[in-house]
C-alpha cells in the first residue's frame, strides 16, 4: 500500500505561503540551502506527512491539501488574520466532521477539517 509522504505547495510567492502556514498551523519551516524552497515539518510521529513550499516555476502546479484542526472556527480566524481568503466557512460533512476551505496568499485552496466527535 502506498502512502503520501511529502507534499509541495507551488505559488508565485513561497515566502508568503511559508508565513501563512507557520501562522495558521504552527508548522516549523526550514530553508533548504539557498534555494527558494521552504521545508515544512507538520508534526512529530505519525500519521502525517511533511512537505515544502516552492515557486511556481518548479512544475507550474498548485495543490490542495486538507489539514485536521481541533477548532475549526479558530483555524478559520487564524487563516483570515494571516491573509487567507475564506471560500467555505463552515460546512458539515455527514459522518466525517465540519470543514472549511480557504485560499492562502498564493491562491492555493486549503481544506480545514474538524473531525466529528467519536461516538
Amino acid at each position: 500500500m502506498s502512502r503520501p509522504v511529502h507534499f509541495e505547495i507551488h505559488g508565485d510567492d513561497p515566502v508568503a505561503a511559508t508565513e501563512f502556514y507557520a501562522a495558521v498551523f504552527d508548522w516549523k519551516v526550514e530553508q533548504w540551502g539557498d534555494q527558494p524552497y521552504g521545508l515544512y515539518t507538520t508534526g512529530v510521529g505519525g500519521p502525517g506527512i511533511d512537505g515544502a513550499a516552492a515557486p511556481s516555476e518548479y512544475h507550474g502546479q498548485k495543490v490542495v491539501l486538507t489539514v485536521e484542526v481541533d477548532d475549526l472556527a479558530a483555524a478559520v480566524e487564524k487563516a483570515r488574520a494571516a491573509g487567507g481568503t475564506i471560500v467555505v466557512e463552515n460546512a458539515p460533512i455527514p459522518g466525517v466532521g465540519t470543514h472549511a476551505q480557504v485560499l492562502d496568499p498564493n491562491g492555493v485552496l486549503v481544506g480545514l477539517l474538524q473531525p466529528a466527535p467519536a461516538e
